[in-house]
């Protein structure tokens, strides 16, 4: 509802609209790595679908708008960002591994940790956000790292920012996991001339620097109260 409401604004003032959607549009992907010309494998009644299919629908409605009201409109396919002033406790991977290992609390990975993701620094991704709207091109375009990394290769590189001590907590995983995740980022590279730049073993250290001194004062204020 927030996507057509503001794509109604849109064409009403004549505006540019940025659509930022997901790398999650591709669902458990059977093509690796993803191109934005996939339609994806998604599973439209299980527990994640009302985020897929949301996004989905989201890129539908822009289309149409753009198609049928000649709003211009850009849409990026966002894949998992990190960097300083997430939320501390918002379920993202990164930011659980962190927050979990200043707190020296065992890292929670669910299943068998073999599920991988590409991981982007924030201002890398401002950076392609800015190309794309600055650019001519509608898209879809993925915007994220194709450096991939399995849940347990990650969770090594926190321990070696944070605390090599760190243990490693197994759960059963989550429904509709996608097991794989890395992005064709070749039409990004060819017509918003972008790539990312920070690579996760240069950005996680910023991130873990912003994570430490908001849960110090956290744990501070605890103890004052």
């Amino acid at each position: 509802m927030g996507t057509l409401n503001m794509l109604g604004l849109a064409k009403r003032i004549g505006a540019r609209f940025l659509l930022t959607s997901t790398s999650e549009v591709y669902g458990d992907p059977l093509e690796h790595p993803q191109k934005e010309t996939y339609w994806g494998n998604v599973n439209p009644i299980g527990e994640r679908s009302c985020y897929d299919e949301g996004k989905r629908t989201a890129e539908t409605l822009a289309m149409d708008y753009h198609r049928g009201a000649d709003v211009e409109v850009r849409i990026a396919r966002i894949f998992n960002t990190y960097g300083p002033r997430m939320c501390l406790d918002d379920g993202r991977v990164v930011s659980n591994f962190v927050a979990q290992a200043i707190r020296r609390q065992p890292l929670t990975v669910y299943g068998d940790g073999k599920q991988t993701r590409s991981f982007q620094y924030v201002s890398d991704l401002v950076n392609g956000l800015v190309a794309l709207m600055d650019g001519e091109h509608v898209g879809p375009f993925n915007l994220g790292n194709p450096g991939e990394f399995t849940m347990l290769e990650l969770a090594e590189v926190v321990k070696e920012t944070i605390d090599s001590s760190a243990t490693i907590e197994f759960r059963p995983n989550t429904a509709d996991d996608p097991h794989k995740r890395k992005p064709d980022i070749s039409k990004a590279k060819e017509l918003l001339n972008w790539e990312p730049k920070v690579s996760l073993r240069e950005g996680l250290p910023l991130m873990v620097s912003d994570f430490q001194n908001r849960i110090l004062n956290e744990d501070e204020g605890k103890a004052i109260n």
